[in-house]
């Protein structure tokens, strides 16, 4: 009998309240409570429990989706859950390799939200092994996060040359063959640094990412991309602009005025076993550095944990190299 209704409670439509109603702050209190439960009760029936964990103990995932994050999402996310708390819970499983700590499948976001708030983070706790972990990333991001065609095809990349298959790669972007071919071909062709310069160029698509390619795939193309994403009059445009910007430049063939000692804008590096894979940016006074892969939690708290000494390291260096010295 207790099953019965509880398939009915989860089963039942769920109807829009009237304008007025859902206008007072206790009415959307109240939808909100009766959603969480409904969800709650949905995933327990599943044999799954929502747990508030310490994010301190929760790592990312081993395969990164996003190129950059978009301030002004975080900021509205942020700003959401620190008024109205975390509605929807994030996806974890017991970290593969270190006892005691959780590993993200989704929900980087609201985690990162966590941490900054000094709050719990919600999650549902689910050991799933890394195929799963893969799918259920990619289908979630795919589905709530919005991910731009160069994401989702830098992501397909990834997981090409970590050996998943092509089964896995489809199931986790929810995309066919030609699709998958498509973003591959993108991903393999058009070169690191000019990536890494676009961005993850939202509202551009499939068709421009693809004239893009045509284009680099000339040796003298690819070069004359890499020096019109180092030029004043590209890093002066705002994200959306630059992708048009470049197009342009490269059909045109005039080769663009480069800044002299201009900084790169993104370097990479990469462990040999490709445990660890770093992203570092500088932009002015500024400089980022964004680890990403199975072990970037481990090696990111090393690095936290001895900035001391490495600064100090860095400025024995700088004594050392000075001229005269």
């Amino acid at each position: 009998m207790r099953k019965n209704l509880l398939a009915n409670i989860l089963d039942a439509p769920v109807s829009e309240p009237s304008t007025d109603v859902a206008r007072r702050g206790a009415a959307r209190s109240m939808t909100r409570s009766i959603e969480e439960m409904a969800e709650n009760t949905r995933r327990m029936s599943h044999g799954e429990a929502i747990v508030g964990l310490d994010p301190g103990l929760v790592d990312a995932s081993f395969v990164s989706d996003r190129i950059d994050e978009d301030d002004e999402d975080y900021a509205r996310l942020r700003d959401a859950i620190a008024e109205h708390g975390q509605s929807t819970p994030i996806l974890v499983r017991p970290h593969p390799e270190r006892d005691g700590r959780f590993m993200i499948v989704y929900g980087h976001r609201r985690v990162r939200v966590a941490r900054e708030l000094g709050r719990e983070v919600r999650a549902v706790v689910k050991t799933i092994e890394d195929i799963a972990h893969i799918v259920a990333q990619g289908q979630e991001n795919a589905a709530r996060a919005n991910l731009s065609f160069i994401e989702k095809a830098l992501f397909a990349r990834k997981l090409s040359g970590m050996g998943q298959s092509k089964a896995t790669i489809k199931a986790a972007l929810t995309v066919d063959d030609t699709l998958l071919s498509r973003m591959l071909s993108v991903a393999e062709t058009v070169p690191g640094p000019v990536i890494d310069a676009l961005g993850a160029a939202r509202g551009v698509g499939r068709d421009r990412w693809e004239e893009l390619k045509k284009l680099v795939a000339f040796p003298a193309k690819a070069e004359l991309a890499r020096e019109v994403v180092q030029s004043a009059d590209f890093l002066a445009k705002d994200g959306p602009e630059r992708f048009g910007h470049l197009l342009a430049a490269i059909k045109a063939g005039r080769r663009p005025q480069v800044r002299r000692n201009l900084e790169p804008q993104a370097v990479t590096w990469a462990a040999p076993d490709r445990s660890v894979e770093a992203t570092c940016r500088r932009s002015g006074k500024s400089f980022s550095l964004s680890l990403t892969a199975k072990d970037a939690g481990a090696f990111g708290e090393y690095i936290a944990s001895h900035l001391e000494e490495l600064y100090g390291a860095f400025q024995e260096a700088r004594i050392r190299d000075r001229p005269g010295k």
